[in-house]
């Protein structure tokens, strides 16, 4: 483990709260496209789905020189982590389920303090290895994003980003791709526990850090989400070049970071089939959603973009 730097920059850089926007939600939500984007502004680092950091052990899931002598630096720098590396943490804390399993209490009692302490240093090392003046973290978790809001030393920025139901259910469904999936009626259940979750983390939040983005809005006017997004962390950037968006070097993503360069190409949405199950089950949320402020405002368009490889 590198032992900290002593000079005055160091000092300086601790005293300095690292900027984070958490993108809470469901799975299959559009999260990795979202936190592409917002990394290709200036001075914005996407580093993909941080919940894995742990489970990981600091390692990325994808190779590459460029990308594991990054995540070889950070790890370096975030002491105490080699005694959290593993799975313990994730499924006693963040995971929703942890709530509901008992023998996991304790746990995550013992381990609350020491992942804080280990999470903050992460953030505090990718801001010292980056430059950048706001981090990206797309781990989806609504329990990561509470015990995130507990650590003092991060200004935390929370986005909770919503996707019709249908279209999540439609993509856990699948069997074509090498991703998991679940049936229509155990997905259902799964958002109602996502859903429940995120809304009380996101309410107990200050109502200047948090903001409602639905995917729809973001792929119909994706340059004023992304400004809507980081106005109020204070990042002045101009919106990228949405024809050409590097993926770099995030810890863990969906498959698109498997490419270098994606783009946002305009295109009329079609349109899926619709589950009866899923419209009933989740016409509640659609009401409870509809009152959460802020939210993301969007000019409308006829035609949407979709990401590309």
């Amino acid at each position: 483990m590198a032992e900290p730097a002593t000079d005055d920059s160091s000092l300086s850089d601790r005293r300095e709260s690292p900027k984070v926007i958490y993108v809470m939600g469901a799975g299959r939500s559009g999260s990795t496209i979202l936190g592409v984007t917002l990394g290709n502004c200036e001075g914005v680092f996407y580093a993909g789905e941080l919940d894995a950091w742990l489970p990981q052990h600091g390692e990325p899931l994808l190779e590459g020189a460029e990308r594991e002598r990054f995540w070889g630096t950070v790890r370096e720098q975030v002491q105490g982590a080699a005694e959290l590396f593993g799975r313990e943490a994730q499924r006693s804390i963040e995971r929703s389920l942890a709530l509901l399993r008992v023998h996991k209490w304790a746990t995550r009692r013992r381990l609350r303090m020491p992942y804080r302490r280990v999470n903050e240093g992460l953030y505090r090392a990718l801001r010292r290895v980056t430059g950048a003046e706001l981090i990206v973290d797309t781990s989806h978790y609504p329990l990561r994003a509470r015990e995130l809001q507990a650590i003092d030393g991060i200004d935390l920025y929370l986005v909770y980003l919503v996707r019709d139901p249908q279209s999540v259910v439609a993509s856990f469904n699948r069997r074509d791709v090498a991703q998991y999936n679940k049936s229509t009626l155990t997905t259902n259940v799964y958002l109602w526990l996502t859903n429940l979750l995120c809304v009380l983390v996101f309410m107990r939040h200050p109502r200047d850090r948090r903001l409602f983005v639905r995917h729809e809005d973001f792929i119909a006017d994706p340059e004023g989400v992304v400004r809507t997004i980081l106005e109020p962390t204070g990042v002045r950037a101009a919106a990228p070049d949405l024809s050409a968006l590097r993926t770099g070097i995030p810890l863990l993503g969906n498959r698109l970071i498997r490419s270098e360069v994606i783009s946002l190409e305009k295109q009329t949405a079609p349109a899926g089939r619709r589950s009866l199950l899923t419209a009933v089950l989740q016409l509640p949320w659609a009401l409870v959603l509809s009152r959460l402020r802020p939210v993301a405002k969007t000019v409308t368009s006829e035609r949407a973009y979709a990401a590309s490889e």
